[in-house]
């Protein structure tokens, strides 16, 4: 049964996050909706997953909450179930950077729509960074974008303090997979005394959907938090899986490699494969 997929996050002030847990369990349940939702005193992040009714139940419950009233979500199909539990989960962030006095919520940098994005990273002024993690950008990214590297988004702060001097880059646009990573980011480099901070308003997905691929800057395949492993544009669905054993996206080269074993290791971990984690995977891939 095609699953509706739907995706949204809003950094709003939400002090009685605690409180809220337990209902939105009930709810999602309730409609037999999957997928996970965190919430934060700085706002809401989720990803869930059911049928249409269902999904626009958990909406409209959502919107019940004034703060929540204008939050907007992006959606996509999936053939199968991508998620196999519902989780409501309380974390200090939403997005975590690690940094207590980074407050979108105070400050963020300027939105610029799919439509005028081209125009903004095609300018050499502009400093252009993906802000996702390798492991993302590796399959698909903005053409001449930057990659800081990173291997969680906890490492950008260090990215910036050691690679970017807000005298030496006036313009600075940054992107990730739905905006969200972005938004925390252009807050966090105008506290460090940037200026000009632009961010891609609702991320690669949304320019993806909105952006003819004849027109498109875009290169590659973009990462997605669920079974789908990617998407193109038009949120069709990639090439890419992922291995089971590191969480990888692999494609066929990767597949073709003497160092691919499917559902135990990946030309990205068979050299951290231990026997303990060996006989684990293969274990689990007889079950």
């Amino acid at each position: 049964m095609t699953q509706v997929v739907a995706t949204f996050y809003k950094f709003v002030n939400l002090p009685d996050y605690k409180e809220k847990q337990a209902s939105l369990l009930e709810c999602c349940q309730t409609h037999q909706i999957k997928g996970t939702i965190l919430l934060a005193s700085e706002g809401i992040n989720g990803t869930i997953a059911g049928s249409r009714h269902s999904i626009d139940q958990v909406l409209l419950y959502l919107k019940t909450d004034l703060r929540l009233a204008d939050l907007t979500h992006r959606e996509s199909l999936a053939k199968d179930p991508p998620f196999e539990r519902m989780k409501v989960k309380l974390k200090k962030e939403i997005v975590t950077l690690g940094v207590s006095e980074v407050n979108p919520n105070e400050q963020v940098g300027t939105y610029v729509t799919p439509q005028e994005w081209n125009n903004l990273i095609e300018d050499p002024d502009v400093l252009v960074i993906d802000t996702r993690n390798s492991y993302e950008v590796d399959i698909g990214t903005f053409k001449n974008a930057v990659n800081p590297n990173t291997h969680s988004f906890r490492e950008f702060p260090d990215y910036v303090n050691h690679n970017l001097n807000p005298n030496q880059y006036k313009k600075v646009a940054m992107f990730c997979t739905g905006g969200i990573r972005c938004e925390k980011a252009s807050s966090f480099l105008l506290k460090q005394g940037f200026t000009e901070v632009y961010h891609l308003k609702g991320g690669i997905l949304k320019y993806l959907e909105e952006i003819n691929p004849d027109e498109s800057l875009w290169e590659g395949e973009c990462f997605v938090f669920d079974e789908r492993v990617a998407v193109t544009h038009g949120l069709a669905q990639g090439s890419h899986q992922m291995c089971l054993g590191c969480g990888h996206p692999i494609n066929d080269t990767d597949q073709a490699s003497p160092h691919y074993q499917d559902g135990i290791s990946c030309p990205y971990c068979y050299d951290r494969l231990t026997p303990e984690k060996y006989a684990r995977q293969q274990a689990r891939q007889q079950h």
